[in-house]
């Protein structure tokens, strides 16, 4: 059997199918006794063939193919779809500020717009964004099972359907008419056994709608994403110095000793470190940065515990900490997280007449699991006191480490006794982790039929709701002491103050003051060991926090929507058709915050608890109403127009037109050309999130960009020393939609039957673009935004990071089809290639600053626009058997530099490489239809295991990122797949 490879007709369709298909699919085959369906971005039935729409479509036999056993793995097939942090394995490690509810989402990112910008459909009217994020859809929330086809319409389309479509949409359309019973198993397996992907679903089906007068289909589905830890992988390594990669934190699992002062609780005297001089033996710098006893002359060294490795200060400027170690985040970070989710799907349809009625119901339930590295400790002397003590259960270690340092540092003898000051990676805690469980509903209902001779109508409505609840999973304790004057007034407890202990927090056993701290100052977790005595486990399971409820969001859309189409008059080219409508939609959304973040309950250490962010349900009403026309205005030419007038409560009405056109001289040649605007709202995240105050981690990397254009820290430069501001983030109500205006012209060449190639450019154009500055993005522009800077006595203290309309996009690009195919050895040899070249992406934050290229340009937050991007393959079918060899291409782009671009580092470093390398992966797969009852498909997806490229990822200011992107690469590496099928 003939596989159907991706349908790819960028502006307009050829005048006869692409390919011939011994199955087509639902569209195609009424199509074939109808000549006109609808089809994805236009209200009126058209011939698919000859429909001036730049559609790409997918059908089961194309996931069957690629291995693809989701609608996230479909998305990242795309050429056209962006590289943003929108897959399980780039929103796993640290996230912050729009990311923070990306726990378990998968969505579209077409043209590189956003995720937001990407309009998903179900059989053409929209679901529910995610609960947690409010913004984009789950993709993987889609009734996979019951799929038909998805088609993607890569280009704006808000004078069909209103706000987000800017980079495109995905309708995923399902089965209308099954009969029968058909039973899939699916297994995707690495070569090295782990992170098993597997999938189960059944479809049944009973009625036939022209003989029976109605039609009744249910599917089901459940499938498992397994864990991908970073450890698994050696490409996961921070520890390259030579190549300028090395992590900056003195948090490690086996702890980093300070010279931190006297606490009145835990260390009256003082610590070990403390009040003696710490001279770095031949020379004058004072080893107040950290001091490792593994990393001092004649120890085991760093690399001698698991992720370690000796702290790299020259790369981070800071000489001080020369005998401190540091510990691979990124190999503690997930490269897949589990994912667990069924899927339901049922349909009733009915035959009245011509006229036909539905009902459909579909569901998901998802449960997510995000880990990344354990919680960093460390110690100071007041809000979080660590002191390891001199007592008969710690002598042991405490010698051990004592005498390692005393070699070095002989100044310390005379404070033998008192207790040691660290930091510590507390990889005995587990890693930090948030269990989210998003459960998903949608129901719609439906009637279409003849109005009169030459009218059609078509009217429907629809809820849909996607309700989302995140909770602690392992890697969290409570504090047990103040963070806060404001914690400390707000407890109650007479006399309580800011660093005083807070007796409401649970004692670990055998610990005498409460929480985490408690346990640390007893001694009885030893951190330094990296393996924990029975006892110490026993005591961390005391005070964990795992089952607290993190934050929780709801979001639901009620929906009705008609529409009338039919013939107007006739012109030279046929006739004009016209097609209007009318669109009503509510949207709400709430978030809840958790009890356990408030003031007066005891504190859970360093928990993203996001109550300032809590939202009351809001609401949004949007009116609109809608037409088209489509003119042939003689034999060879075609013009489409469309308009729609949306009214959105908050913020007015916006007028959005659409003009497509084909031109078609011979048969075997097209010229295509479109143009539009479109527009997209604010989100309420973005609108009415409260603002939070967010102390920046002193990593000591950052300086005041107007006086030290170097941005190299100093600490003989006052210009140049290193700053730690706070940093404000969250909504602004003042916050305005953001437009786009966008043109596309095309060619398409047919001088075969069964051969077409095409190109395609296109434009996009997005101004007063909706979103919020990195900390790295302001300072990088800081000329321009002097408002959003707070200096306290000359020193930059406080970023302000809210949500606002921060200037403009300017994307273009051309996308490329080729297509086909010859009979040979008895059967055909079929090829194909979808490609996309990334000519243009530039932005700006402000109107009167300049553009910045960032075309294969590294960047820590946003779309990571890679210039070429292909898929390519071959296939062979004879009779029942088929065989597909594919490519999968991603082009290279400017690698990062640390500690900043600005302050590049790791170009000093031998190995530095400039550029990424591209990466470049080949999949294989077979096909047997075994009778007419089973199909059995096995593939192979990376036959030749090839890695990741190396890309320096890592991010001091959060501690994210590693040696990988996993916004262009899969990290599993070589994997052997199996789908089969049993139909009755």
């Amino acid at each position: 059997m003939k596989f159907k490879t991706a349908l790819f007709v960028t502006a307009c369709s050829l005048a006869t199918p692409v390919l011939a298909q011994e199955a087509p699919t639902t569209a195609q085959a009424e199509a074939s006794e109808d000549r006109e369906v609808l089809v994805t971005g236009s209200r009126i039935k058209q011939d698919p063939a000859k429909s001036a729409l730049p559609l790409e479509i997918f059908t089961n036999e194309d996931f069957a193919r690629e291995g693809i056993n989701s609608p996230e793995q479909l998305v990242s097939l795309l050429s056209t779809n962006g590289n943003g942090a929108d897959n399980l394995a780039s929103n796993t490690d640290v996230v912050s500020g729009a990311q923070r509810g990306t726990n378990g989402l998968s969505a579209a990112n077409l043209r590189g717009q956003g995720s937001a910008a990407t309009l998903v459909l179900l059989n053409g009217r929209r679901v529910a964004a995610h609960g947690l994020q409010g913004s984009a859809v789950d993709v993987n929330q889609i009734p996979f099972a019951a799929i038909e086809r998805v088609e993607v319409l890569k280009d704006g389309a808000s004078a069909i359907y209103g706000t987000d479509a800017i980079g495109g949409v995905m309708n995923f359309i399902t089965k209308t008419d099954f009969e029968g019973l058909a039973l899939n198993g699916f297994t995707d397996i690495t070569e090295r056994g782990d992170s098993p992907i597997y999938r189960l679903s059944a479809t049944a089906g009973y009625g036939d709608l022209k003989s029976d007068g109605f039609n009744v289909m249910a599917a089901v589905s459940k499938s498992w994403n397994g864990i991908l830890r970073g450890e698994k992988r050696d490409f996961v390594n921070g520890n390259q110095p030579n190549r300028g990669l090395s992590i900056d934190t003195r948090g490690t699992p086996i702890a980093t000793a300070f010279a931190n002062g006297a606490n009145a609780l835990f260390a009256p005297s003082g610590s070990l470190l403390s009040g003696v001089p710490l001279l770095i033996p031949g020379t004058t710098i004072t080893a107040n940065g950290g001091i490792n006893y593994l990393d001092l002359p004649g120890q085991a060294g760093c690399e001698s515990f698991d992720g370690g490795m000796a702290y790299d200060d020259a790369l981070w400027a800071n000489a001080s900490a020369r005998y401190a170690c540091a510990w691979d985040t990124g190999r503690a970070a997930i490269l897949q997280q589990p994912l667990e989710t069924l899927t339901y799907y049922a349909r009733g349809t009915v035959a009245l007449g011509n006229h036909r009625a539905f009902a459909e119901i579909t569901g998901s339930d998802a449960d997510s699991s995000k880990q990344f590295s354990s919680n960093q400790y460390a110690g100071n002397t007041s809000t979080l006191p660590l002191y390891y003590p001199l007592n008969a259960l710690t002598a042991p270690t405490y010698n051990q480490v004592y005498n390692a340092m005393v070699a070095v540092f002989p100044s310390i003898a005379a404070n033998y006794g008192r207790p040691i000051a660290y930091r510590w990676r507390c990889t005995s805690c587990g890693p930090r982790e948030y269990e989210t469980n998003t459960k998903t509903l949608r129901g719609a209902i439906g009637l279409e039929g003849p109005l009169f001779d030459g009218w059609d109508y078509r009217a429907g409505a629809s809820y849909a709701r996607s309700e989302s609840t995140s909770v602690l999973g392992t890697g969290y304790h409570y504090r047990g002491v103040f963070s806060s004057s404001a914690r400390a007034n707000a407890s109650g407890i007479p006399g309580a103050v800011s660093g005083g202990l807070d007796t409401r927090a649970p004692i670990a056993p055998g610990a005498t003051a409460p929480g985490i701290v408690g346990l640390l100052n007893s001694g009885i977790l030893n951190p330094f060991a990296v393996t924990q005595t029975p006892e110490a486990l026993a005591a961390l399971d005391a005070i964990s926090a795992e089952g607290v409820t993190l934050y929780g969001g709801r979001y639901e859309v009620k929906q009705f929507d008609a529409s009338i189409s039919g013939s107007l008059f006739e012109l030279p080219g046929g006739t004009v058709q016209i097609a209007a409508g009318i669109d009503y939609r509510r949207e709400s959304y709430s978030f809840n915050g958790s009890a356990e973040a408030e003031l007066a309950r005891p504190e859970i250490f360093n928990v993203a608890f996001d109550n300032a962010n809590a939202l009351t349900p809001k609401h949004r009403d949007v009116k609109a109403a809608y037409a088209e026309l489509l003119i042939p205005v003689f034999e060879p030419l075609e013009i489409s127009v469309a308009g729609r007038v949306d009214d959105y409560s908050g913020f007015g009405s916006t007028f959005n037109p659409k003009v497509s056109a084909r031109f078609t001289p011979v048969d075997w040649l097209m010229v295509r050309a479109s143009y539009n605007t479109g527009f997209r709202v604010p989100t309420f995240n973005q609108i009415f999130n409260g603002q939070t105050l967010s102390p920046n981690p002193t990593t000591n990397t950052l300086v005041d960009p107007s006086t030290c254009p170097s941005g190299v820290v100093s600490t003989t430069n006052p210009a140049c020393a290193a700053i730690n501001p706070d940093t404000l983030s969250g909504g602004n109500p003042n916050v305005g939609p953001e437009t786009s205006e966008q043109y596309s012209v095309g060619i398409v060449f047919r001088p075969a039957p069964r051969f077409s190639a095409s190109v395609d450019f296109w434009s996009i154009a997005v101004d007063d673009t909706i979103g919020a500055l990195t900390l790295r993005q302001l300072f990088d522009n800081y000329q321009f935004f002097g408002d959003r800077i707070t200096r306290t006595g000359g020193v930059i203290t406080l970023v302000d990071l809210t949500a606002d309309n921060i200037g403009s996009r300017r994307t273009k690009g051309l996308e490329f089809a080729l297509r086909g195919s010859v009979d040979a050895l008895g059967g055909m040899f079929d090829l194909g290639m979808n490609g996309t070249w990334l000519i243009e992406k530039k932005e700006r934050f402000l109107p009167t600053a300049p553009y910045s290229d960032i075309v294969g340009v590294f960047s820590y937050a946003g779309d990571l626009g890679l210039e070429w991007k292909h898929n390519a393959w071959v296939s062979f079918a004879k009779d029942d058997f088929a065989v597909t060899f594919s490519q999968i291409f991603r082009s290279g782009y400017d690698n990062n530099g640390l500690p900043s671009l600005a302050n590049n580092q790791s170009a000093t470093r031998p190995d530095y490489n400039e550029r990424v390398d591209s990466y470049i992966t080949y999949n294989l797969s077979v096909t047997q239809q075994i009778a007419q009852r089973f199909k059995l498909t096995a593939g192979i997806k990376n036959i030749f295991d090839t890695d990741p490229p190396f890309a320096i990822t890592y991010d001091s200011n959060s501690g994210a990122g590693s040696s990988w992107e996993p916004r262009v690469a899969d990290p599993r590496g070589r994997s052997f797949t199996i789908a089969a099928e049993v139909k009755f």
